[in-house]
């Protein structure tokens, strides 16, 4: 009986060593999935890491935050700032090679040209402009003893005066402008050859273009908003704007001394675009012509979430931020964005307020997140 007793004592004794093996082996194992469930999501990127992509973070923190209206554009030459330069008389061009080149700086007064008539059938104009003004002031001189003796009438003594007035004026602007050569062609303001309208030894008449003088000192920006835009016309302030050359710099109509000039009334009939302009300083050196992506800034909204654009990666139509979470720690989070003003975009969710977003060296910690790597003896204690 003593026997049957201790038989059974020893089978319970080893029934419970066993039972309580098996359940610790699966709290062992629950643990190690906990863990590494816990851990899968996280990026490691070490100190030296973040020093050596000069990593930046920010804390999220709700703001204002402009309506956007994303439309494209082009910088013009602002009015008054450019002028053309034309021939004074009718003639053959010879082009100052110095300075008649696009680009070429010039002062006021600068010959950019001369225009010659002494071989052309019409004659030197230098020559017949004396010859009328000699004619014209011979003639006002006799009248003006003839009026006096009521010889001839007020009327005809005004009409002589006029025509020796004449006369004298446009023999005046020829000689101003004659050289050896002909008749000058003169730059009226300092500023850069913009472009030719001529070449070497055409034929020109009076009037006519030869050159396009740009000081290049303000320019026009014009924003292109489309029809089922207008209303917002009214709310815009300012803006970004992006040049078609050069993605990488964004440049802000106000610190660019700038202003809003005015927006169409009306839609153009071919475009069907409604122009909203502004005038800048051309402190930048842009260049009049040049295509932009334009980000116009309208009314302020509130409480609105927002980050530097470079925070923001996409693969596949979905956008991403790094966030902080450890030192050394940080996790890939989606977001929706929504409007972006060239500089921040609007994080319309997955981030709230607190949140410490990489701003700067996102690339490299999504490339690390690739590697999946993660260096011998870190710790996982945040």
């Amino acid at each position: 009986m003593k026997a049957k007793v201790f038989f059974l004592l020893a089978t319970a004794v080893l029934f419970a060593t066993t039972s309580c093996k098996h359940t610790h082996s699966e709290d062992e194992h629950s643990a190690e999935e906990h863990e590494s469930h816990k851990h899968e999501n996280e990026i490691i990127f070490t100190q030296a890491q973040s020093k050596a992509c000069g990593l930046k973070t920010e804390t999220v923190k709700p703001s204002t935050f402009s309506e956007i209206l994303h439309v494209s554009g082009q910088i013009m030459p602002a009015p008054g700032d450019e002028a053309t330069v034309t021939a004074t008389s009718d003639g053959i061009v010879n082009l100052n090679a110095k300075l008649a080149v696009p680009g070429a700086t010039v002062s006021k007064g600068s010959m950019i040209a001369i225009v010659s008539a002494k071989n052309l059938a019409s004659g030197d104009p230098i020559t017949k402009a004396r010859i009328a003004y000699k004619t014209a002031k011979k003639e006002f001189e006799r009248a003006e003893k003839l009026v006096k003796d009521k010889i001839i009438s007020d009327k005809e003594y005004e009409l002589l005066r006029s025509q020796y007035e004449e006369a004298l004026t446009n023999y005046k602007a020829q000689s101003n402008n004659h050289t050896s050569s002909g008749i000058g062609v003169q730059s009226p303001l300092s500023g850069f050859i913009k472009n030719i309208l001529v070449a070497e030894g055409d034929y020109v008449s009076t009037g006519q273009a030869i050159a396009t003088v740009s000081q290049n000192r303000r320019l026009v920006l014009r924003a292109d908003v489309p029809e089922k835009e207008a209303s917002k016309r009214h709310d815009i302030a300012d803006a970004n704007f992006i040049l078609s050359s050069d993605s990488k710099r964004i440049y802000n109509v106000k610190a660019l001394n700038g202003r809003l000039v005015s927006y169409g009334k009306n839609i153009d009939a071919q475009s069907f675009f409604i122009p909203v302009t502004f005038e800048i300083d051309n402190t930048e050196d842009l260049i009049p012509g040049a295509y932009a992506d334009i980000y116009l800034t309208g009314r302020q909204l509130t409480d609105v979430i927002s980050l530097p654009k470079e925070a923001i990666t996409e693969e596949q139509g979905l956008y991403f931020v790094y966030l902080q979470i450890g030192k050394e720690v940080f996790k890939k989070q989606e977001v929706t964005i929504g409007s972006t003003d060239g500089k921040r975009t609007e994080i319309l969710s997955g981030l709230k307020a607190g949140d410490k977003a990489v701003v700067s060296g996102a690339y490299q910690v999504k490339l690390a997140s690739l590697s999946g790597a993660i260096p011998e003896g870190h710790s996982h204690s945040h």
